[in-house]
């Protein structure tokens, strides 16, 4: 059975939108909307500890030093 993908809630419509999906084994499937054959396979813990740290501002912005 193949995934079951859902457009991000922060997405708009169009392109360039991030797609999720639930995997059986607990880990989660991230796509791009442009590249649909590219998939990202995370934990869940482990893309939870990812969010987390975004929200809080403690990853690195491209451009800056």
């Amino acid at each position: 059975m193949g995934s079951v993908w859902q457009k991000a809630s922060y997405s708009h419509e169009g392109a360039n939108c991030l797609n999720v999906a639930a995997a059986g084994d607990g880990a989660l499937r991230l796509r791009e909307s442009d590249s649909p054959g590219v998939v990202l396979i995370a934990a869940a813990a482990s893309f939870g500890a990812l969010i987390r740290a975004a929200k809080a501002g403690l990853l690195p912005v491209r451009g800056e030093r």
